[in-house]
């Protein structure tokens, strides 16, 4: 089976999406952690009832990985066009810097 990657669309300041991933709506809400310098990520069903919360995006992992019970169906990836692995910083998510769900 064929991996598929679909973007989900972010810029770079906090925010709150809703998005269908495998035929089910989430709730994305990434906010800035000035002190540590990192975005992180909740997860809301439809709902609003938060899944996971305080995840913090790095590149080179599933962010979902440890989350598997919740059954959404696919890998959340966050990657950087420069070198695949630098993080998103404040300025450049959305931009060069971006949050993938890969399915299959």
């Amino acid at each position: 089976m064929t991996s598929v990657a679909y973007e989900i669309p972010l810029t770079a300041e906090p925010q709150k999406r809703v998005v269908t991933l495998v035929g089910q709506k989430y709730t994305l809400i990434v906010t800035w952690c000035d002190p540590q310098q990192y975005w992180v990520l909740e997860l809301r069903d439809v709902n609003d009832v938060i899944l996971v919360a305080g995840i913090p995006l790095v590149t080179g992992a599933d962010l979902l990985a440890q989350y598997e019970y919740l059954e959404i169906g696919g890998a959340l990836v966050a990657q950087s066009d420069a070198d695949g692995f630098s993080p998103p910083t404040y300025e450049n998510l959305g931009q060069t810097a971006h949050l993938y769900f890969i399915v299959g």
